[in-house]
């Protein structure tokens, strides 16, 4: 459910609660007990029939509130993420739907945290997790997300072949046969033939010419500020964007409450929703559960597709 002061428990009350989205899953939402009640009492909901996982997380205090930056909210929400991912581990669930947690908030309890997706992938044992972006129109996957602009220039080919392999077999499991997948250069206009750079020619053209050889169907490298306009209108299916802001820039704008965060080079299926805490409107039955419930259905369609691969 994420943070606890944030508007996850808000969004998970409310997509519950929605009559099209409980057939498609059995649906156990993960978290504390006290606090989706209080969600529910602010949006006037109930979760029905869906399982409660209650981890008791969050000690009992009687200063909680709705929208306040708390350690100890911080500390809960990834114990909240630990148990689910053991779940899935362990077979008893399919996959993950995460709500947001607060990074500052995290960090305030103590613990070294840089995003779900690279926690995850550390709970799995997974050393090469990525993370995508999937909307109706377009999906990106990035070969660096949160680190800083200048390490994220630091390209490895290594790299950058092993996202365009990952983004190919996300793409797949989604539905999509054979991914038409377009690769971004790193330097404005793709290093225009060495005047803005050379990482492009040196480090991102031979990876998508080593992929091509496995019959991955990928070009590049691209221009980053025309290819999504390009993908955006049907050219391309995937694109792989170098670094966090190249791809969420783009994707936010097309679709932002329509895109779901997939993680991807992990063993277990998790996605999540594409927003933050709003703290700003936490409590206040102000959340727009659409982002929320676009995550579960994702979720719901990609363990359909890895079920109907198992012999």
């Amino acid at each position: 459910m994420g943070d606890p002061a944030g508007i996850g428990p808000e969004v998970v009350v409310q997509a519950a609660a929605d009559p099209q989205l409980a057939p498609l899953a059995r649906w156990i939402v993960v978290g504390d007990a006290r606090v989706l009640d209080m969600a529910q009492q602010v949006t006037g909901l109930r979760l029905g029939s869906v399982e409660l996982r209650d981890v008791a997380a969050l000690e009992p205090i009687d200063d909680f509130a709705f929208g306040r930056l708390d350690a100890r909210c911080g500390a809960a929400s990834v114990e909240y993420v630990r148990v689910a991912t053991e779940m899935c581990l362990s077979g008893e669930a399919d996959g993950i739907v995460t709500a947001p947690l607060n990074k500052e908030a995290v960090a305030l309890s103590g613990r070294q945290f840089s995003g779900h997706t690279e926690y995850i992938a550390e709970l799995c044992g997974a050393a090469e997790s990525r993370m995508l972006l999937w909307c109706e129109k377009l999906a990106t996957i990035h070969v660096t997300t949160h680190v800083a602009l200048r390490k994220a220039c630091d390209l490895l080919s290594s790299r950058v072949l092993r996202t365009i392999e990952l983004g190919d077999e996300a793409m797949r499991l989604l539905g999509c046969a054979r991914p038409r997948i377009a690769v971004c250069g790193l330097n404005p206009h793709a290093g225009e033939h060495g005047l803005f750079g050379d990482e492009d020619a040196r480090m991102i053209a031979p990876a998508i010419e080593t992929a091509r050889t496995q019959g991955i169907e990928c070009s590049g490298p691209h221009a980053g500020d025309t290819i999504f306009l390009l993908a955006s209108r049907g050219a391309y299916d995937l694109v792989v964007a170098m670094y966090h802001d190249q791809g969420h820039i783009p994707m936010k704008l097309i679709d932002f409450e329509g895109t779901v965060n997939i993680s991807v080079g992990i063993p277990i299926i998790r996605t999540s929703v594409d927003h933050g805490t709003a703290f700003d409107i936490a409590g206040k039955n102000r959340a727009d559960a659409r982002n929320m419930k676009q995550a579960m259905r994702v979720a719901a369609r990609m363990a359909a597709s890895r079920r109907a691969e198992r012999p």
